[in-house]
């Protein structure tokens, strides 16, 4: 069976063929996987204002486009004191989309008055998979991962991507930082390996809660 991710990203094609290969074991071999990217699918304009609606449109585009069953997730940083912002536009927070210095010097400005025990944060991915029927019909199912946690005061680690150097998961692997300055203090998601990270990640929950819907696609 083809099944369509809907990114230009290939690393996160590996990423979910091993929760693929975790979830369905030998039946994962029957899946196979292709990015959106590879296909020269564009990206479409993303107008919902909630992670599920996202997703939705992401996968929904490439599943007609393709006829194949289609994947694609949406996520960002949800911070309690604000609102739930960044949320959506955690991306773009500053401005110009990805770039990722700037929107944690923004976020860290905009809450610098916060007491540490006010920070809290989670991390929110909703996960999509829209299978198109023979009738036309799409058959869609949505589910969502959370990785809760603390923004802190300065950047930490040379791994993860966006608001990771910030973030500080609440769930830790069994060692701490190794900063001079932060020595033995709960690692920030960017001081983490892949493995430990995806191991707790937002991404990681919602891509294997949709692995029953994906098992019962081949039965």
């Amino acid at each position: 069976m083809k099944l369509i991710v809907a990114t230009h990203n290939e690393g996160k094609l590996v990423e979910i063929r091993r929760i693929l290969e975790e979830g369905l074991g030998e039946d994962a071999a029957k899946i196979e996987l292709v990015s959106a990217g590879s296909m020269h699918l564009p990206d479409p304009v993303e107008t919902g204002v909630t992670f599920q609606e996202n997703a939705l449109l992401k996968a929904r585009d490439v599943a007609k486009r393709t006829g194949c069953p289609a994947i694609a997730d949406d996520s960002g940083l949800i911070v309690d004191v604000m609102g739930n912002a960044p949320g959506i536009l955690s991306a773009r927070w500053a401005g110009a989309h990805g770039h990722d210095l700037a929107n944690n010097a923004l976020l860290l400005a905009q809450i610098e008055d916060i007491p540490d025990d006010k920070r809290t944060a989670r991390f929110r991915c909703a996960a999509a998979l829209v299978v198109p029927g023979a009738d036309g019909e799409l058959k869609e199912t949505v589910e969502i991962g959370d990785m809760e946690g603390v923004v802190i005061r300065k950047a930490r680690g040379e791994h993860g991507f966006g608001y990771d150097p910030i973030f500080v998961p609440n769930d830790q692997p069994g060692r701490t930082s190794e900063d001079p300055d932060h020595f033995g203090e709960p690692l920030t998601s960017a001081e983490m390996t892949p493995k430990e990270k995806n191991a707790i990640s937002h991404r990681g929950k919602a891509l294997r809660a949709l692995v029953p819907a994906i098992d019962a696609l081949l039965k």
